[in-house]
């Protein structure tokens, strides 16, 4: 079957889907886009969340039909739905083409990242970078819906997430981080 949706604000086909074939399968092998992760095929782990239609949700778990024009927004498009947010206007999205050659250059003034990519970086809490894609994309959604976050608040959102390599610490610094930006900014 053809599943039509969209990935980081732009329109994407996908054919010969198969009905049992997951979106995150989809996103990576037939897309080219390997934010998200795949780790347990379970939706225990968390890293492979993206938003669906603006709800974080285990791509692993979601069947590719299932998003059938539907909107879905990967690790990859984090920075480009931040900026449409903060304009208050949906742009285009970041490209397929531009998604698939992404790369971070550190100090390079075109690279753009998103609050809670930044916050990330700047916090320390990204180390094997496993976990880090569905960390990002749960953090992104907390903090649209509550700039001013409780620790309580950022554990629950983050919840779904397991890391393997790291107490946490530095995960909730960044969220607080992020959350303190973000909370300046408005």
């Amino acid at each position: 079957m053809r599943v039509t949706f969209t990935v980081n604000g732009r329109r994407q086909e996908a054919d010969d889907v198969w009905e049992g074939e997951s979106l995150l399968y989809v996103l990576r092998e037939r897309m080219g886009l390997p934010g998200s992760k795949n780790a347990c095929e379970q939706g225990e782990c968390g890293s492979c969340t993206v938003r669906l239609d603006g709800v974080p949700v285990c791509a692993c778990l979601v069947a590719a039909g299932q998003a059938q024009d539907r909107d879905v927004v990967t690790v990859e498009g984090l920075a480009q739905y931040a900026k449409e947010r903060e304009s208050g206007a949906p742009g285009g999205g970041t490209g397929l083409d531009t998604a698939q050659q992404w790369q971070a250059r550190p100090g390079d003034p075109d690279t753009v990242l998103s609050p809670v990519q930044q916050a990330f970086l700047d916090a320390g809490a990204v180390q094997c970078g496993f976990c880090t894609p569905g960390l990002l994309v749960a953090a992104d959604e907390l903090l649209e819906h509550n700039a001013r976050p409780t620790d309580a608040d950022i554990r629950e959102a983050l919840s779904g997430n397991l890391c393997r390599c790291t107490g946490y610490e530095k995960i909730l610094d960044a969220v607080r981080l992020a959350a303190a930006r973000t909370g300046a900014e408005g």
